[in-house]
């Protein structure tokens, strides 16, 4: 049988993941706003998970138990909202579009209102 990893590994483990995730919600600013939150939680919940295990402090796992339902929750309506979009061809659960998005859907909007008239 194959022992558990000590805290220390597993915090070490928890932080670069907790490191990889932070790039790529650095990546969803370019984005829209629910990638950026499901992004932004899951870099939280990795370094409260982290934390936990290198202090040994069992408020951080509860804090991150909360978490990472409000992270799941979160990452379930972004897939949700995406395919209903793309599925319905208009925005039906709004994603909080940014920056190029947003001029990139406000040129769309123009472009169907041209062809309308």
């Amino acid at each position: 049988m194959v022992e558990a990893s000590s805290p220390l590994a597993m915090g070490f483990y928890l932080s670069c993941w907790g490191l990889f995730t932070g790039v790529l919600f650095i990546a969803t600013f370019k984005l829209n706003r629910a990638l950026q939150v499901v992004f932004g939680s899951l870099t939280l919940l990795f370094f409260l998970l982290a934390a936990s295990d290198f202090t040994g402090n069992h408020a951080f796992k509860i804090i991150a138990g909360y978490e990472g339902i409000f992270c799941g929750l979160s990452a379930i309506y972004a897939g949700l909202a995406q395919v209903l979009n793309e599925v319905f061809n208009r925005e039906i659960a709004p994603l909080g579009a940014v920056g190029a998005n947003e001029t990139l859907d406000q040129l769309e909007e123009e472009d169907e209102e041209l062809v309308l008239n």
